[in-house]
């Protein structure tokens, strides 16, 4: 049996109410939740969801749906960028799976959505029909305030809208196991931050299968947040003291680090043997 994995990214993380929703709805389509966690700053919680095709395209649209009841993004504001109240929904396969199986369920899913809820999508990663879609970041730029002056340039993949008038846009794409983590700065530096991600990013000539955002947490904290697509060409020991150096340059430590979501156990040990000497 195919076993695929949902990465739904919620624009919500201060309510654990609506969080407790979300995964009562997944958990009802028979969809397994393996992990959870919200985050207030960025008011943003991502689930991590397991199951096989039909469960997992179920427990999307489910989870579409508690979005459009429950989150109303003309009243929020969080750190990260975002298009939508269901923002992100990568679709990743995981046994006897391909990424077209994934692509088909993206597409699948973007169409039962708009039928029920009238929410419309952008597709992207392996999922993309167009190659300027293809990344993510070029999907969201302008965020759900801007989706409808973008709308004759860019309109969406399913819909005929710009945007939900509460719950924005979909990100629905296709893509493999990727690692998401963070790593905060003792500085209030946004520019330092915002220069050390495109020094990294692959696409401004960085690090292999690294996508990285500047962000500001609070006045004396700014974060580096990063998308690892590749975690074998690029490991997070690599990662960790590109960023330690080059913050360093400025006269800044590294505060902390954090993992979103999970992460293959080879990277861990990967890492783990570096920081032992045993690598």
């Amino acid at each position: 049996m195919a076993l695929f994995e949902i990465v739904p990214n919620l624009s919500e993380g201060r309510d654990a109410a609506t969080i407790d929703a979300a995964v009562d709805a997944v958990l009802a389509t028979g969809a397994r939740v393996l992990h959870r966690t919200s985050d207030p700053i960025h008011h943003r919680s991502v689930l991590t969801i397991a199951g096989d095709a039909a469960r997992v395209l179920d427990a999307a649209v489910a989870l579409a749906g508690v979005a459009v009841e429950r989150i109303d993004l003309r009243a929020h504001q969080g750190t990260h960028p975002r298009i939508g109240a269901l923002d992100v929904l990568p679709f990743v396969p995981l046994r006897d799976a391909s990424l077209a199986d994934a692509a088909a369920l993206a597409h699948q899913a973007g169409a039962r959505i708009w039928e029920r809820y009238r929410v419309p999508s952008f597709f992207y990663g392996a999922a993309a029909r167009a190659p300027q879609r293809e990344l993510l970041a070029d999907v969201r730029a302008g965020e759900f305030e801007g989706l409808e002056a973008r709308f004759e340039q860019l309109p969406p993949d399913v819909g005929e809208i710009p945007s939900h008038e509460r719950a924005g846009a979909i990100a629905i794409g296709a893509r493999n196991v990727l690692v998401a983590f963070n790593v905060e700065l003792e500085s209030g530096d946004l520019a330092l931050a915002k220069a050390i991600a495109r020094s990294l990013r692959e696409r401004s000539g960085g690090l292999r299968g690294l996508r990285a955002l500047g962000l500001r947490l609070s006045e004396g904290v700014v974060q580096v947040s990063l998308n690892v697509t590749d975690v074998e060409a690029t490991p997070l020991y690599r990662i960790v003291e590109s960023i330690a150096r080059l913050a360093a340059k400025n006269g800044v430590a590294i505060r902390r680090s954090e993992l979103i979501g999970l992460i293959p156990r080879a990277a861990v040990e990967t890492s783990a043997r570096y920081y032992l000497g045993t690598l």
